[in-house]
């Protein structure tokens, strides 16, 4: 996903002042904005998917690094030259974990399926919101999304073990590029430190895809689904991202950002034919009910 970080771990450079009284019209567009942000996340990372067999998990993410790059540098403009090495060091922090992301959710998905690959991932933001508080009511969360995670990693004939250990690498990656993007958003002003980092995740990516690309030339249909899959799950929500948290609280974008695993696993049901049981979906609802119930009993 790259996916866009909970309000409780927002990162800094993507905070903007939100006016106290925002007209009805402008919250029904906030709300359109961020289902359909969530919804191009995820339809992007099952199309992405599709390419799989042509181009592997390593080929897809290097397509969607290229896109990310080109989008992210058309919104924050980076100017290199300027940056200090007290800058730097963050940003070269970032793009590593960035590209690691990205890499371990897809080769999660590629083994355990969208759905659980996207809630594993998202026990990233939700733990370091848990963590960051002293309330009973969000140890009790922290107990109900445990309590999903091991339902859904219980051994079963099927179960892919790896896979799951990708999905929470992802995780890992996620809460680290929060922590890393409040660094960067507080020392490079606007969205400057995430475009100079996707840039030098592509960088690292290049290499990768003239490897792929020599190995196993794509034909025109795998590599449409790669690019789809950049645009739909990383310019299309960075930037509707960018426009919802202007309308919106940032408690109530996190609260709508929770629904991505149902929505994953929506997708996967339709586009790539992923049945889950129904202890699955029970697991995937008590990891969104933990991170609605801590963004609801929070004081703004």
């Amino acid at each position: 996903m790259d996916a866009a970080p909970t309000p409780a771990a927002a990162p800094a450079h993507r905070t903007v002042p939100v006016p106290s009284r925002p007209k009805p019209g402008a919250k029904r567009l906030a709300v359109a904005t961020m289902f359909a942000s969530g919804l191009s996340n995820q339809t992007g990372a099952a199309i992405g998917s599709l390419a799989f067999p042509t181009l592997g998990p390593v080929g897809v993410v290097a397509v969607r690094q290229y896109v990310a790059a080109i989008a992210l540098v058309a919104v924050g403009r980076p100017r290199l030259r300027t940056f200090t090495w007290r800058q730097w060091w963050p940003v070269l922090l970032l793009a590593l974990v960035f590209a690691a992301m990205n890499l371990s959710l897809y080769s999660a998905i590629d083994r355990v399926g969208l759905g659980l690959a996207v809630t594993l991932e998202f026990l990233g933001p939700l733990s370091i919101a848990l963590a960051a508080s002293r309330r009973r009511v969000d140890a009790c969360c922290a107990v109900i999304a445990a309590a999903g995670v091991v339902t859904l990693m219980r051994p079963k004939p099927s179960t892919d073990y790896f896979g799951m250990a990708l999905g929470l690498l992802a995780a890992v990656c996620w809460a680290s590029y929060i922590l890393l993007n409040r660094t960067v958003g507080r020392r490079i002003p606007g969205a400057q430190g995430s475009a100079a980092a996707a840039c030098l995740s592509a960088l690292v990516f290049l290499p990768v895809g003239l490897v792929v690309a020599v190995r196993n030339p794509p034909t025109a249909g795998p590599l449409t689904y790669a690019v789809a899959a950049g645009v739909l799950s990383s310019a299309v929500p960075y930037l509707a991202d960018l426009l919802t948290l202007r309308r919106v609280p940032a408690q109530t974008f996190g609260l709508f950002m929770s629904v991505n695993p149902v929505l994953a696993a929506v997708v996967g049901w339709i586009v790539l034919s992923q049945h889950l049981g129904w202890t699955d979906w029970a697991a995937i609802a008590a990891v969104v009910c933990a991170n609605a119930l801590s963004i609801l009993t929070t004081r703004t």
